[in-house]
């Protein structure tokens, strides 16, 4: 029995396929059949009532019992997002990501967790209130909930039942939980010294936060300065080569981040080796460690030299004015290089001190010099110079003709054979010591054993691995954070707050300025406190966490959102952890990823959850540019999801962000481009309209394996379209190639519309096509997918439908199309069926009259055959 034709308006001419008068459902579907116009406002409105009707639509399954057991677990995240007040595109593309992928494990079968919370503690909120005179809570939670608003729109598919607001007291109470065990385990400690300090924002700042131009990572244009203050730090170093080691388990993680991490961790192999300083000694003392990788090299150190911040160079210049102010022109110079953006490009400068330091090894004395390449927070601040091995120190000495002294010759394979001097400097790690003592002769490995060795043994110096990871430095003297849980005793020192003291409330209606240390230092009900040891006054941290603390751990939250014992049940983290996909920009590499990698090992050691990782795999989206730059308020050329949603739909806005562009590169905005994707919705849409009639009584029979060839080849392209779709979100997540393969098929239903309204494809058949297009595209659509899983006549919920089936022998191609070339240029193409023997395929080839024209009066030489794609015959 064939389909039924629908006229021209959409109407159904029922006689023509055997249905009889129609029932009052039946008079609806033609009432919709009327209108072929896609209304995406009145379809996304009407699902997105619905689905807010259901609260555990997008809920986990639990994980005890039958429910959870049966099924693969798959924990797909976004990172935590700022309610700086608005989505924008960039977001947009983010959690379209995030979603088609957990929409699709939710079709493979999969117990997926998908939830989305609120990073929102942080400094914006403060300038908000100084700028709006709105409190910082105040102004989040309306940010917030105008954002959470906006994601329902677009059909985000998270769980809400999870959801986590950091700067609510049942989170940050475990923030400061984390702090005491911290404290308990040594990794949590008091110090001064100098830290990093933002003007604009007025409080500290890791190192992580400080970008490669000395500036904030808020403010860019804002240089950051050095201020010594009593701070807490974290020791994040004591975790420095396992977080090193761990990188090389995170084969799910891009490359470019591990690099990332590798250099910023920066492990190095070296030796620590002591100078004395030669003459009087000031506060800072006599000596001056320097750690080097070449101590192989040492007979060569023909000056010491020292960051112009060094504690020495405090003493060399306290009596001398004009070394005094050449430094500070170093000062300046350093600055100046890290605003440019790479110190390492720095025109070297240097000041003599006039002192001189001792050479351990060789008894020599060396003068010491102030430089501005050399940097205060790496290593030790001084090193030796070996201008003849090393290029900085050979650009330098050559400038001031500081002596170049050659120790290391290069390795010969000959020996009677006389080594020539190198062209200096001469860097390579293989060689021969001369000019060294006793050490002239040796290997330069050996040399580096037996030279540490001997520097321990008499006690100037040892073999040592250093980092340049420094601990981690939370103290921040703003209001708008977690507060520190720790008091300060005149008779007890500093004392933990007891745990069942916490969570310590953070005050509201604070007095915010930018003047005068951390605004809950002037909230005396907040200072004053007792001291649970003695029982007298105590006053009460007023620094806050650095928010860094917030999103080291949120996601292991989320699998247990709602405990008020804890801040996780362990089984049930054991149970969703590692998270199967993570999904963020390539900016929080540093931050946010190494932090979290570290917090995640001091739970593992608590005993909280027994991973090393956090994350199994990890993909870093390009960012959404417009007009050739990152969009950005400034700039004025921001496109808000508000207004392509009220313009386009929300599906429109998703499967744009997501097909202008491979997911890792950055997307250049078009609005020609989403108008492309409302009109192919459009088009999915009244295909859909015209031919689906799921009451025709043949609709839910099984396929005809016996098909004609205009309704094999639609079955052909839509298995070879479930295989690019299924193999994408499998492998490369080219959601754009995805996408244009469905568009594919939609042109491929077009071209064969006139036969399926002629009937000459069976209902059932028809049916299938159009149930397995809906499937591919709900990942993408959900909106418009729904709307017609619901045409098809389909009662299951379609978050849940299988994914459909690929397979391969209805995918595979009856003819194909191979190329031929005669000496590597294209000559003809060729028609052959797919199964072809090679023999078959090359006489085919010979036969064809382009080719026979080509070759005619030479002498084949070669031919040449690869399988299904490309004839080249050689001919001479």
């Amino acid at each position: 029995m064939a389909i039924g034709q629908k006229t021209a308006n959409g109407v159904t001419n029922g006689s023509e396929f055997g249905v009889t008068s129609p029932r009052p459902q039946d008079r609806a579907n033609a009432d919709r059949a009327n209108d072929e116009r896609y209304d995406a406002q009145r379809v996304e409105t009407k699902w997105f009532e619905r689905w807010q009707q259901d609260a555990a639509l997008y809920a986990a399954d639990p994980i005890s019992g039958d429910a959870g057991s049966t099924k693969k677990k798959y924990y797909v995240l976004e990172m935590l997002p700022y309610p700086s007040g608005a989505l924008h595109m960039g977001h947009v593309r983010n959690y379209s990501i995030g979603d088609a992928l957990a929409r699709y494990m939710w079709m493979n079968g999969y117990n997926v967790l998908h939830p989305m919370g609120w990073d929102s503690f942080g400094l914006p909120a403060e300038n908000a209130a100084i700028q709006n005179s709105t409190p910082p809570r105040e102004w989040t939670l309306r940010n917030i909930a105008n954002m959470k608003a906006q994601m329902k729109r677009l059909g985000f598919a998270y769980d809400w039942s999870r959801e986590v607001t950091t700067c609510f007291p049942e989170y940050y109470r475990w923030n400061q939980w984390f702090f005491l065990k911290l404290f308990e385990q040594g990794l949590a400690y008091r110090k001064k010294s100098k830290v990093n300090w933002c003007p604009k924002c007025c409080t500290v700042l890791a190192n992580e936060q400080v970008l490669p131009n000395g500036g904030c990572w808020r403010h860019e244009d804002t240089l950051v300065e050095q201020r010594e203050l009593e701070q807490w730090f974290v020791r994040t170093t004591k975790y420095a080569d396992e977080l090193l080691r761990g990188l090389d388990t995170l084969e799910g993680w891009p490359e470019k981040v591990r690099t990332m991490q590798r250099n910023w961790i920066g492990r190095s192999e070296g030796t620590l080796v002591d100078f004395k300083l030669d003459g009087t000694a000031g506060p800072a003392g006599s000596t001056i460690s320097v750690f080097t990788t070449r101590v192989d090299t040492i007979f060569g150190a023909t000056s010491v030299q020292l960051a112009p911040e060094h504690p020495l160079v405090a003493d060399f210049t306290r009596h001398n004015q004009p070394l005094g102010d050449a430094v500070q022109k170093l000062i300046a110079e350093q600055g100046k290089a890290k605003e440019a953006g790479d110190i390492g490009e720095i025109e070297k400068h240097g000041v003599n001190t006039h002192r001189y330091a001792i050479n351990p090894y060789s008894g020599e004395r060396v003068p010491i010099w102030v430089a501005n390449y050399i940097l205060m927070d790496y290593g030790t601040g001084a090193i030796m110079s070996v201008p003849a091995h090393d290029e900085r120190d050979y650009e330098f000495a050559k400038k001031y003709k500081l002596e170049i002294r050659l120790v290391i010759l290069p390795v010969s394979n000959d020996p009677e054979e006389t080594v020539a001097e190198p062209q200096l400097p001469f860097t390579a790690h293989d060689g021969t010591l001369i000019n060294s003592g006793s050490y002239s002769g040796i290997r330069c490995a050996d040399a580096i054993k037996k030279m540490s060795a001997y520097a321990e043994k008499n006690g100037f110096g040892k073999a040592t691995v250093t980092y340049r990871l420094k601990d981690w430095g939370i103290s921040r003297q703003r209001y708008w954070g977690t507060p520190i849980p720790m008091l300060y005793c005149d008779k007890d020192g500093i004392v933990a707050v007891p745990e069942k003291d916490l969570p310590v409330i953070l005050p509201e209606n604070v007095d915010i300025t930018l003047t005068g240390g951390s605004p809950l230092g002037r909230v005396p009900e907040f200072v004053n406190a007792t001291c649970p040891k003695c029982g007298g006054p105590a006053r009460r941290e007023t620094d806050t966490m650095d928010t860094f603390v917030d999103s080291s751990w949120y996601f292991y939250r989320y699998t247990d959102a709602r405990n008020d014992r804890a801040p996780f049940d362990g089984k049930i983290a054991q149970y969703w952890f590692p998270i199967d996909q993570y999904i963020g920009g390539v900016e929080h590499a540093i931050l946010h990823l190494i932090y979290s990698r570290f917090w995640t090992r001091f739970m593992r050691d608590l005993g909280m959850i027994t991973n090393d990782e956090p994350a199994a795999r990890l993909f870093t989206q390009g960012m959404v540019i417009k007009d050739g730059a990152k969009m950005s308020k400034s700039l004025g050329n921001v496109v808000s999801p508000d207004e392509m949603v009220a313009r386009y739909g929300a599906d429109a806005a998703r499967l744009y962000s997501l097909f202008a562009a491979p997911p890792d590169r950055d997307l250049d905005w078009q609005d020609s481009g989403i108008e492309g994707i409302q009109r192919f919705l459009g088009r999915v849409y009244r295909f859909v309209v015209r031919n689906a009639f799921p009451d025709h009584p043949e609709w839910r029979n099984p396929v005809p394996a016996d098909l004609p060839p205009a309704a094999r080849a639609i079955q052909r392209k839509m298995h070879q379209t479930i295989k690019r779709v299924s193999d994408d979100f499998q492998g490369r997540w080219h959601f754009n190639t995805c996408i244009s393969a469905i568009m594919e098929l939609v042109n491929t239903l077009y071209g064969s519309e006139a036969a399926i309204s002629h009937g000459a494809m069976a209902p059932a058949f028809v049916a299938d096509v159009q149930r397995n297009l809906v499937l591919l595209l709900a990942p993408f659509a959900p909106y418009l997918a729904h709307e017609l899983w619901e045409m098809l006549g389909e009662k299951g919920n379609l978050l849940k439908a299988p994914w459909p089936k690929y397979d391969a022998a209805l995918a595979k191609e009856e003819e194909i199309e191979i190329p031929v070339q005669i000496n590597g240029k294209l000559r003809s193409r060729i028609v052959v069926p797919a199964d072809s023997t090679e023999e078959f395929v090359l006489e085919r080839a010979l036969a064809d009259e382009k080719v026979q024209a080509a070759i005619a009066g030479k002498q084949i030489v070669k031919k040449l055959y690869v399988p299904g794609r490309l004839v080249n015959i050689v001919v001479k």
